[in-house]
């Protein structure tokens, strides 16, 4: 076989091979999404948002390796609607914004659990870096799509609530979270 017909041979096997080994798709995060939590303070629930944050998101369903999300949040911009608590949250009790004024989460991968797809990833709050599993709900929409997650954090592994509101029985150890992502792709 010449060269001619090797290198031939060799960009036909490449352009075949390229879906496979493609990336997933990247998107960018539109208005409309939003990044939450639900807390239990004294036996109620209440809801909070954050309302800065960022996300890089990279997303195939059919090649959940090629995967990725990465979020920093800016935890001076969390709001629950009572004013109390949200002086509160961004003290040295709390998230202690002064010295730790982001969150970020990167996962570091994905898997299928039954009907539900799972990103694992660690999460970085206060200082302090643990693995936190994440549900995932991918619907593709047209040249986008939404992508809704929940999960929950164990508030007391990043110190988060300290002092005199370790307590549990006062707040509750369980932090859910919930993100909408509206996406539209890059």
């Amino acid at each position: 076989m010449n060269i001619r017909m090797q290198s031939r041979s060799l960009a036909l096997v490449l352009a075949l091979m390229a879906p496979c080994i493609a990336g997933a798709a990247d998107y960018a995060v539109q208005s409309g999404s939003t990044l939450g939590f639900t807390s239990n303070f004294q036996g109620s629930n209440f809801d909070g948002h954050f309302d800065k944050w960022t996300a890089a998101i990279s997303y195939d369903a059919a090649k959940l390796t090629a995967s990725k999300f990465d979020v920093t949040v800016d935890l001076s911009s969390g709001k629950t609607g009572d004013n109390d608590r949200d002086s509160a949250l961004p003290g040295p009790d709390f998230f202690n914004v002064a010295k730790f004024p982001q969150a970020h989460f990167v996962t570091t991968a994905f898997h299928q659990q039954g009907s539900q797809v799972v990103a694992d990833g660690m999460l970085t709050l206060r200082g302090v870096t643990k693995p936190v599993s994440l549900n995932v709900v991918f619907k593709p929409q047209g040249t986008g799509a939404t992508l809704d997650v929940t999960g929950t954090v164990k508030r007391l592994d990043f110190g988060v609530g300290g002092g005199q509101y370790a307590d549990t029985s006062v707040i509750g150890p369980d932090v859910k979270v919930t993100a909408h992502l509206v996406l539209s792709a890059k």
